[in-house]
């Protein structure tokens, strides 16, 4: 079983390394992709602000508001592309045909699903492996499929649905804090 730690260790080196992080989900998950990526793009506890020479080339005062993000992006947000690929392709598809789009070796795939069986997610994750991507998962107590397609597999302590989603908020506000407080240190607290 792997921990927070090294979710957010691996999440650190990819940005680090000018890689993006895809997130992927179903119901309640597809809202944790967008919960995480809220915490990613922006602030999240501290305040992340513009470097001087940024703020400079801006040259306007509402940029002193805008924080440094990272490049974290939601696939379960991309409703057009979603219902075509369902039309014209396979719905089970539709989050692997994103990664095939915009994933590339470097990134990172974070694929959620409470019982680890999502086939959506499963394709997702198994197109991220062979376009050399690293891959992250969060299931619920038995990892399910997902367990065999993930570098990083956490998993939460139980099975029952709405549980699992409970730890799994508590597991991503820990790596998210961590990811941001080894990037930007401890700036003003929000």
């Amino acid at each position: 079983m792997h921990s927070i730690e090294q979710a957010a260790q691996v999440i650190t080196a990819c940005f680090r390394r000018g890689g993006k992080l895809l997130l992927c989900g179903n119901g309640g998950s597809a809202a944790d992709c967008g919960h995480i990526v809220g915490e990613l793009a922006k602030g999240f506890r501290s305040r992340r602000p513009l470097p001087g020479p940024l703020l400079a080339r801006i040259g306007l005062a509402w940029a002193a508001h805008l924080q440094q993000g990272l490049p974290a992006f939601d696939l379960t947000c991309q409703g057009p592309l979603i219902a075509a690929v369902t039309n014209d392709i396979d719905g089970q598809s539709c989050y692997a045909q994103q990664v095939l789009a915009y994933g590339r070796p470097g990134d990172m795939l974070l694929g959620i699903s409470t019982s680890g069986n999502a086939e959506n997610v499963c394709r997702a994750l198994t197109v991220a492996r062979a376009l050399g991507m690293e891959t992250l998962g969060m299931t619920g107590a038995n990892g399910g499929r997902m367990a065999s397609l993930c570098d990083i597999l956490l998993r939460a302590g139980c099975t029952e649905t709405y549980r699992v989603q409970e730890e799994h908020i508590r597991m991503y506000h820990a790596f998210c804090l961590q990811i941001e407080a080894a990037l930007f240190g401890d700036s003003e607290a929000l």
